[in-house]
Order: structure tokens, then C-alpha cells, then sequence
């Protein structure tokens, strides 16, 4: 499809619609499992229509990862210099956790591209990622160095609160199949359990 001129309403709204059944479909098989066929019956579309908005499986792909790569670092980028150290990291570790709660989809779809080995995101890992995730270590690290909070590797720390927030999102039937039907929202309880962890690794 081209786009010469501006996208008509209902351009604009199916366009949406091919990428939300996209964004479902991608994170239950992953890129390789998922078909065009697949998507446009998600979408109530036919696969024809579709390929008017999207010229293959690899474009629709791409164009979610670009949409998501600055939802997902947004709430690093919220880690204030300003603030309080330990504050500033636990309200991180929320926002996390949050984003697991909230865009499950996105999640796993983040989760199976890394897995593949990120044929269509390394150059924003090696580029926007990592110049995000430095500046924010090094913050980390003086905060560190200055008594504010205890010795932490920020790099590590970093990791860490990824493995430990994006779980809840990426292993959500694990997490609910353990954890039991009497305790259907699991996001509450590891709120404050991962809040208790970080403070008693963080304070001086």
C-alpha cells in the first residue's frame, strides 16, 4: 500500500485492526508459527485486503516491533536522576510490572523475537536500547558509589528486574496454573514481593 496520501478513516481503523489480531496472533506462535491466513481471519479481513495494508508476514511484524519498542522504554527512560535513588527504582520495577499486566501480548511478542535471536530488532538493541540502558546504568552506578543505595552491579539489576516483572506476562498460564483459580490477579501480591526484594537489596 502506498502512502502518497493521507489514510482515510476506515484506512486508518483497518490498518489498526490487522495489527491488534497481528499482535495476537505473533504472541501466541511466534513469527514463524503465525500466517497471513491466520491474521486475516483475526482480523475478519480477507487475506487480499490485508496485503493492500501490508505487503507481507515480515512487514506487519516490523511495523509492530517499531510501535513497541518505545512503549517498552518508556519506563527506564521515567528513571529520574532527581529522585530519590531507591524510590526511582522501585517505581520502575512497578511500571514493569504493570506493562506485564496490561500488554501481556506485547510482552510475549518482545519475548519470541529476542528468542529467534532478534532478526528484526538487533539494530535497536545495539542502538537505542543499549544507549538508554547505559545511561541508566551509569546513574545507577553513581548512586551506588555514593552510599545512596547498597553496591549493585546496575547492568545486573537492570536484567533482573526485566526476568523478574516480564515473567508474569511471558509465563502468565504457568504463573496462574501454579498460584491456583483462588487467586485469579497474581499482580498485587508480586507488587509486593518484588517491592520488599528490591528494598532489602538496595538499602545502604
Amino acid at each position: 500500500m502506498t502512502h502518497d496520501r493521507p489514510r482515510t478513516r476506515i484506512q486508518r481503523r483497518n490498518r489498526e485492526t490487522i495489527l491488534d489480531a497481528a499482535l495476537g496472533v505473533f504472541s501466541q506462535y511466534g513469527f514463524r508459527g503465525a500466517t497471513l491466513d491466520q491474521i486475516a481471519t483475526a482480523a475478519g479481513l480477507s487475506k487480499p485486503n490485508l496485503l493492500y495494508y501490508f505487503p507481507s508476514k515480515e512487514a506487519i511484524h516490523v511495523a509492530l516491533l517499531s510501535g513497541l519498542m518505545d512503549t517498552w522504554l518508556d519506563p527506564l527512560r521515567a528513571l529520574d536522576a532527581n529522585g530519590a535513588p531507591l524510590d526511582e527504582i522501585l517505581a520502575y520495577v512497578r511500571r514493569k510490572l504493570l506493562m506485564s499486566r496490561d500488554f501481556p501480548r506485547e510482552s510475549r511478542l518482545f519475548a519470541n523475537e529476542i528468542i529467534q535471536g532478534a532478526p528484526r530488532i538487533r539494530p535497536a538493541l545495539e542502538g537505542e536500547l543499549k544507549t538508554l540502558v547505559d545511561e541508566k546504568a551509569a546513574l545507577i552506578a553513581g548512586w551506588s558509589a555514593a552510599g545512596r543505595i547498597a553496591p549493585v552491579d546496575p547492568y545486573h539489576l537492570i536484567f533482573s528486574i526485566w526476568a523478574l516483572t516480564q515473567h508474569y506476562a511471558d509465563f502468565d498460564v504457568q504463573v496462574r496454573a501454579v498460584l491456583g483459580r483462588d487467586r485469579d490477579d497474581p499482580f498485587d501480591e508480586a507488587e509486593r514481593y518484588l517491592t520488599s526484594l528490591f528494598t532489602r537489596l538496595l538499602t545502604p
